[in-house]
This record gives C-alpha cells, sequence and structure tokens, in this order.
C-alpha cells in the first residue's frame, strides 16, 4: 500500500484515499453522528436494509484492513472495553491509531456497542458489555437521594466512569433521578420524602411537620405526616409529636405509642381516678392538650363510674360517648340518606383516607373509638368505611370514585350514605358553572385527528 500508509495514519489514508465509495462514506458519517438507518435511507433514496447493507459491508472491508496493519487489533479493542464505559479516544490510544470517524465502525467490527443508558445509546462511549452502564447507574439510583455536592462520590461508588456526562444523563426525563430545588439529587417518585430526608440529615435535628411543608413541596400538614409515615426511614418522636430518622438510635421518646395508651395503663395501675388527677398523671408520662385527653376518654376501654371516676370498661365501668358535634353546612340528612360534600384535594386524588367532621361519625352512632361502619358501594368498588378514632372521623378512600368522574383539585365530590341499607354512592358535587374540571376540558384545545 506504500510508506505512505504509517500504522498510525492508516484510518486517515483509508477515509482520503478512496477506498470507501460516497454512499459508504455517506452511511458512516452519517451513522457516527446519530443518525438512523431510516434517516439515512431517506436522505440517500435508499430502504433502511440497504443502508444496513452498505454499512455492514463497508465494516468488513475496514477489518479486512485492520488485519493487514495491526495483529490481535480485536483482542486489544476488547481488553480496553471491558469497563462499564470508554470514551473513544480511549480505543484509539490503545490501538495505536488517530481517532477517526471510521474509529466507531472498527469498534463494532470488534464486537463492541454503545453503553445503553435510560436515554438510550451513549455516543461517544464503548463498552464489550452495553448494559453495565445501566446497572452501574441504577447503583447510583439505588444510593439517593444525597447532596449535590455529593454526586461525584456517589458516581465512584456505583461504580460510573470518571469524564461521564453524568449532570445530562440525571437531568433526562426518563431518569429515576430529578434535581430538587435546593439542589440536592432525589428520586423522581419519591421526591418529597426523599427531600425531607436530606433537610433532616443536614439540619440533625427532629422536626414538626410544619417545617417540611415547603422542602416537601405539599399543600398540607396531614400530606407531609401521611407521606413519612409510609416510609421506614422516619419515625415520630412521642409525645412531643415531631418527626426524626430512624437512624438517629440517640433519640428517646415516650414508652407509650399514643396518650390513650399511656390514660389505659394509669388507670389500669391505680385503680378509678378523677379527671382532674388522671390528666394530670398522664400528661407528666405523654403531654398533649386537655383537649387531647379528653377525646381519649371515648376509648372502648375507658368509661366512668357511678360516681364520676375514671375506670376501666373490663372493671365494670359505664362506656362514655361524645356529646353531639355542631352540625357543619357540608353535612344534611334527609330520610334515610346522610349527604357529604367533600373538597377534592391532592389528598383525596392520591388515595389518602378522608378526615371529616365527627358530626358524621356521631349520627352514625359511633360515639366511642374505635368504631367503623361498611357501606356496600356499586360496581366492582371497594366498600366505603367510616371509622371513629379518639381524636377525628375519617372515610376511607375516594381516589378511584374521583379518578371515574374525572374531578380535578378544587373540585366537590358528594358522598351520599343510606342508613337504612347500609350502601353509598360517591357522585360529582359540583355547580355546572363553577366546576374546575368543566373549566379546564373547556380550555384544553380541541384533539387533532391523525
Amino acid at each position: 500500500m506504500g510508506d505512505e500508509w504509517s500504522i498510525d495514519q492508516w484510518l486517515v489514508r483509508a477515509w482520503e484515499a478512496g477506498v470507501f465509495d460516497e454512499r459508504e462514506r455517506a452511511v458512516i458519517a452519517g451513522r457516527s453522528e446519530g443518525r438512523t438507518l431510516d434517516e439515512l435511507g431517506l436522505a440517500l433514496g435508499l430502504s433502511r436494509e440497504r443502508a444496513r447493507q452498505i454499512q455492514n459491508r463497508a465494516r468488513k472491508r475496514l477489518a479486512d484492513m485492520a488485519d493487514v496493519f495491526q495483529d490481535g487489533w480485536r483482542e486489544t479493542a476488547r481488553a480496553a472495553g471491558t469497563g462499564p464505559a470508554d470514551l473513544r479516544e480511549s480505543f484509539a490510544a490503545a490501538l495505536g491509531v488517530v481517532d477517526h470517524v471510521l474509529l466507531d465502525e472498527l469498534l463494532t467490527a470488534a464486537g463492541l456497542n454503545a453503553p445503553r443508558t435510560w436515554a438510550g445509546p451513549l455516543r461517544g462511549w464503548w463498552s464489550t458489555d452495553p448494559g453495565a452502564l445501566g446497572g452501574a447507574l441504577r447503583r447510583l439510583v439505588d444510593a439517593a437521594p444525597f447532596r449535590g455536592d455529593d454526586l461525584s462520590r456517589a458516581a465512584f461508588e456505583a461504580g460510573l466512569p470518571a469524564g461521564l456526562p453524568l449532570t445530562s444523563l440525571l437531568s433526562h426525563s426518563a431518569s429515576r433521578l430529578a434535581l430538587s430545588p435546593d439542589g440536592h439529587w432525589v428520586r423522581r417518585k419519591a421526591r418529597g420524602r426523599d427531600a425531607a430526608y436530606l433537610w433532616l440529615l443536614e439540619s440533625g435535628r427532629p422536626c414538626r411537620a410544619e417545617e417540611l411543608l415547603a422542602t416537601m413541596a405539599a399543600t398540607t400538614v396531614a400530606a407531609v405526616r401521611e407521606a413519612l409515615r409510609r416510609d421506614d426511614r422516619f419515625r415520630q418522636i412521642r409525645p412531643e409529636g415531631t418527626w426524626a430518622l430512624a437512624e438517629w438510635t440517640h433519640l428517646r421518646g415516650s414508652t407509650y405509642a399514643s396518650a390513650v395508651e399511656a390514660m389505659v395503663a394509669v388507670v389500669t395501675e391505680s385503680g378509678p381516678l378523677s379527671r382532674a388527677y388522671l390528666f394530670a398523671r398522664v400528661t407528666e408520662l405523654y403531654p398533649v392538650t386537655p383537649w387531647r385527653l379528653k377525646q381519649c376518654l371515648l376509648s372502648d376501654q375507658l368509661g366512668e363510674t357511678p360516681d364520676g371516676f375514671v375506670d376501666l370498661i373490663s372493671r365494670g365501668a359505664r362506656p362514655l360517648e361524645e356529646e353531639e358535634p355542631v352540625q357543619p353546612d357540608t353535612m344534611a340528612v334527609e330520610g334515610e340518606v346522610l349527604g357529604v360534600r367533600l373538597p377534592v384535594n391532592r389528598d383525596i386524588l392520591r388515595g389518602s383516607g378522608v378526615n371529616v367532621n365527627t358530626w358524621l361519625t356521631w349520627r352514625l352512632g359511633l360515639r366511642r373509638a374505635p368504631m367503623s361502619r361498611t357501606f356496600t358501594t356499586p360496581s366492582d368498588h371497594a366498600p366505603l368505611v367510616v371509622r371513629r378514632g379518639t381524636s377525628s372521623a375519617q372515610i376511607s378512600s375516594l381516589r378511584r370514585h374521583a379518578l371515574e368522574l374525572g374531578v380535578v383539585d378544587g373540585c366537590v365530590l358528594a358522598v351520599l350514605l343510606r342508613l337504612d341499607n347500609g350502601t353509598a354512592r360517591v357522585g360529582h358535587g359540583c355547580m355546572p358553572d363553577s366546576c374546575p374540571a368543566r373549566r379546564s376540558r373547556a380550555a384544553a384545545p380541541p384533539a387533532v385527528n391523525a
């Protein structure tokens, strides 16, 4: 081939010396730029299959030329690509050639491929195991959440190579990680809880749910509590009600899980007590408000003796029932039907139980705690359950009803409970001229048929 074909320059000389015809050069250059075979076929007036055949033919000719210039080049290339991903330049150095557009075809001929990621093949990088980089990225996701300035350390521990365009990969719409407003990396499906974890880790102290509202981008304190309760990385410190990390083993809370448990323990040990003395004793063990202590008396374990002391029902005390609460404007009874109007919010749409005024449970006869009543619903819906706790009342999840009715945040659901046969119906309770769902549908652009 002549003296001008030096070992390190042979790729360049092959490209310039007319070894490849015009179509081969167009296909090779296009593929190196990331264009698909369909795109190249369209541009060249060829079918996708014909473009593939042209690329394969040129690749074979290139591999035959490499056999002439360097023995064992395939083994050398594969040895350089055993990691999750290596830059194309490193393969050029290992093979002792100039980095060139033809190098991509040469590496493919050696059995290497572009590493696969959630953003697609990573151009400019190669590996003998194209799935290894995806595995390392999954390990990085498993290590989340972590602070933004810890990204390099976390990437190294996950086995990701240096120089990877990591920020670009993690910012892709298909990435399982996302950048929080604080500049930290959190999991997309657990953004709020991950942000709360990092906030607590950085502050180093327990906090109230209210303090985490902004960090978790939550709309209500109830949503914060529910999210933390479902995640075993967090624990609530009783009786203060603050939230801490489960890994903080140095923190100690009350030995009682609730104020009711503390009250039952005091009465069990001491016998019948006046309310004033009982409340004072319980507050020492589990400090809560007098209102909360009064609610604890509705427990199905506690009652009142004939002389007005608090004792255990199991020892003969008469169960205590709450007085009738004030009926709210959002609840009404007509005949055997009890109606409840509930504003749709994020808690309903995410499937949480719905807190309601305790007048509902009082009207249903659920005047001690815990007590519940179940209402069957049409079709294959799960039964609707109304529960009475010592401090609150709740209706079970209405999420499926909300999705089927097409309601959105700000709409109203109408829950109708039949008292005579124990059935329930859930309907759309908005007025037509003030319904957020109808307004959003009216404002949406019309669908375009393909």
